[in-house]
């Protein structure tokens, strides 16, 4: 099976997984005790603007009706307004998914470039200090919940030294007129990396600790394979073992803990962008929960979905790029 037929085929199989998404979060939603068009006009409003605003977004017609008529809306890529922004869902999205995106990327480098070395250095140096030290590390990383990591961080080097900015995110291509203190695109660049470097590790500390442990397993699974053993052997130093024989072979179970942790990534940037007061999807949820913007609820929720799903895509094809031998017809 050809890479393209086998991407296509991934496409549509996710169709059944988003609409499931999209199903759940409707229900659930619909279930959420209160009334937006109170929360929109008040705890007292007139009958005429409660039966209007009804009618606008379609509350006063039977659950079934409105669940088919929304997954005909999402089908034409139609979102709906926000009861509570007054504009449609699908610019909100499109103005707060790119700071997520590039938190969650930012994280992710940070993860990964940390927790690869750590497994190495661990297995390489099984049972000794340095294994020890990395084990430490990945066990707290894994352990601390991550607002509790951000807030630590803040109060240390924003409040205390006052060498990073505690809130807020400047996004790398904005114009320079808009960011303080910036005369061209270089300041502004690196002030987009001043504000991410504390999020960045509060969100990338718990995949650095998952990676970290996977890479150290797989490391030694692949270090007592015979072909390692033949190599020492024959002689071959013990780096050049590790760059050309357990290095790549080592990397699959990571590339799976990747597309598995794009959840806790997305939970986890909800409570990141809390804590240091980033207007991105992760607030925007939260602000649509609190003001039971249903529209905005489900077109946040299945938004996280399609990131999800196209992440775990990327990761299945990423096998047939660090092994080779992974076909993509399921055969050897």
């Amino acid at each position: 099976m050809s890479r393209l037929r086998y991407t296509i085929g991934r496409l549509l199989q996710a169709i059944p997984v988003l609409i499931g998404v999209v199903t759940i979060t409707f229900l659930l939603t619909d279930a959420i005790p209160g009334d937006p068009v109170s929360i929109m006009l008040g705890p007292s409003p007139s009958a005429q603007q409660a039966a209007a605003i009804r009618a606008k977004f379609g509350l006063d017609q039977p659950l079934y009706v409105r669940y088919f008529n929304y997954l005909f809306d999402v089908i034409r890529l139609d979102l709906g307004e926000s009861l509570y922004y007054s504009v449609p869902v699908t610019q909100k999205i499109m103005e707060r998914l790119p700071i997520t995106m590039l938190l969650m990327v930012s994280s992710f480098t940070f993860a990964l470039v940390t927790a690869i070395p750590l497994g190495i250095i661990s297995a390489k140096r099984r049972n000794k200090p340095a294994d020890h030290i990395s084990r430490v590390v990945a066990l707290l990383g894994v352990s601390t919940p991550s607002f509790w990591i951000g807030l630590m961080l803040i109060i240390i080097f924003a409040f205390n030294l006052n060498v990073l900015p505690a809130t807020s995110l400047v996004m790398p291509w904005a114009d320079p007129s808009t960011v303080d203190g910036a005369s061209n695109q270089i300041d502004v660049i690196i002030t987009a990396i001043q504000h991410l470097i504390l999020p960045t590790i509060t969100l990338g500390t718990l995949q650095m600790a998952a990676f970290t442990r996977i890479e150290r397993s797989s490391m030694l699974e692949v270090l007592g394979e015979e072909y390692v053993k033949l190599a020492r052997a024959y002689g071959v130093s013990e780096g050049k073992i590790l760059r050309k024989h357990a290095f790549r072979n080592a990397q699959l179970p990571l590339i799976t803990i990747v597309g598995l942790q794009l959840t806790t990534a997305l939970g986890g940037a909800v409570l990141t962008e809390t804590v240091f007061n980033i207007n991105g999807m992760g607030r925007l949820v939260i602000t649509a929960i609190q003001n039971q913007d249903f529209l905005l609820v489900m077109g946040t929720t299945l938004m996280f979905g399609v990131v999800f799903v196209v992440g775990v895509i990327i990761t299945d094809l990423s096998y047939a790029y660090v092994d080779p031998r992974v076909s993509f017809d399921g055969g050897d």
